[in-house]
């Protein structure tokens, strides 16, 4: 695991079952890295639960990054995702999720900035979005953010664990929502003209920590934790819902059914579930030149196990064909996943010394 190289660097190669791979740590020393972006020029930001968002250059972790919002490191919230703005190469705007504090507790809120050249600190900063009750409670913040071919934002809210928020069409928990890149609502947005809270796409949403738009299709992917089992794969479509907690495909902590069963009229049926769970973070759609092979899989992270799960869809159907599990326990919990501009995979592990990893193909494979 993890074993040192000629060139001082630790790597680790590792076969699968379409090829083998080599595994390098990137940095370590991170307090429970949540998020991760790769800059055109190559660096990566990425963002600490704990309320810092850093740099890697060349190597090297920058200090925190200055300007940030006010965030709320409370329970499972903190300083989540970052996206970057499609022109972020001309404008420099990246998007921010974090917990804050409001009004009767705390709660998800959207942030904008702009970065500065020397990547030292954010200006105009500005919140663009915040969830419409906030509570005491401290876990199921979401929060993963997804920028469509458009510019507007997808990103979820979990139900702030109160499971009957998820489906109430007033309430943003238990949903991804969508929202212009300025926070404003979107005129095609299923309840835009009334009947629900404008910003939602899709509610009955437990908590949703893994999104991501497949590049190719334009299709969008979200991954959700069920209760002690019933974690999901879904393809949120506008104004539908998932079912939480009507229906799900586990059962709760205490052992006790959830709902109605796991199939109900107005609930759509997940694409793929994990019982018992896999504790699933982020995920991403694989395109990329590196692993050909690898066309169009999902890559879920999974805080159980600790390990990187692979998924071969089918083409036509979207059916799962091949789950393949990656490095159980080898590295710690693999909290997001985010495929580089160059084929590479990237992983960050939440751990009080939480690490980047790169995934990349074996020297050798290049040639078979």
């Amino acid at each position: 695991m993890l074993t040192g190289t000629a060139a001082g660097q630790a790597r680790d190669t590792v076969p699968t079952q379409e090829v083998s791979i080599d595994v390098d740590m990137l940095a370590s020393g991170l307090d429970h890295p949540w998020g991760i972006e790769v800059l055109p020029d190559g660096a990566i930001l990425i963002t600490e639960r704990s309320g810092a968002l850093r740099m890697l250059r060349d190597g090297a972790l920058s200090a925190p990054i200055s300007g940030l919002p006010e965030i709320a490191a409370q329970g499972q919230g903190g300083l989540l995702d970052i996206a970057l703005s499609h022109d972020f190469a001309e404008s420099r705007v990246i998007f921010l999720s974090y917990s804050t504090r409001g009004d009767g507790g705390f709660g998800t809120a959207i942030a904008r900035a702009k970065l500065s050249a020397d990547s030292a600190s954010l200006s105009d900063v500005r919140e663009i979005f915040r969830m419409n009750r906030f509570t005491d409670v401290g876990r199921h913040f979401g929060s993963r953010i997804a920028v469509a071919r458009d510019g507007s934002l997808f990103f979820t809210i979990g139900d702030r664990g109160d499971s009957e928020r998820a489906q109430d069409l007033r309430d943003h928990a238990g949903a991804v929502l969508r929202i212009d890149p300025d926070g404003g609502v979107p005129a095609d947005n299923p309840y835009a003209k009334g009947g629900g809270a404008p910003e939602l796409w899709s509610k009955g949403h437990r908590n949703p920590q893994g999104l991501d738009i497949d590049p190719e299709t334009g299709v969008l992917y979200a991954v959700e934790h069920g209760a002690r089992g019933g974690d999901e794969i879904n393809l949120p479509k506008p104004g539908l819902n998932y079912g939480w907690p009507m229906i799900a495909y586990g059962r709760h902590y205490s052992g006790a059914e959830i709902g109605i069963g796991s199939v109900a009229e107005g609930y759509e049926q997940p694409a793929h579930y994990w019982d018992p769970s896999i504790a699933p973070g982020g995920m991403a759609v694989y395109r990329g030149a590196m692993f050909p092979e690898w066309d169009g899989d999902l890559l879920v992270g999974a805080l159980k196990f600790q390990m990187l799960v692979r998924l071969d869809l089918d083409d036509e159907s979207g059916e799962v064909l091949i789950e393949e599990r990656l490095f159980k326990g080898d590295y710690g919990r693999i909290r997001d996943v985010r495929v580089a501009p160059d084929g590479a995979v990237l992983m960050v592990t939440d751990e009080d010394n939480g690490a980047i990893l790169r995934i990349s193909r074996t020297p050798e494979a290049l040639d078979d």
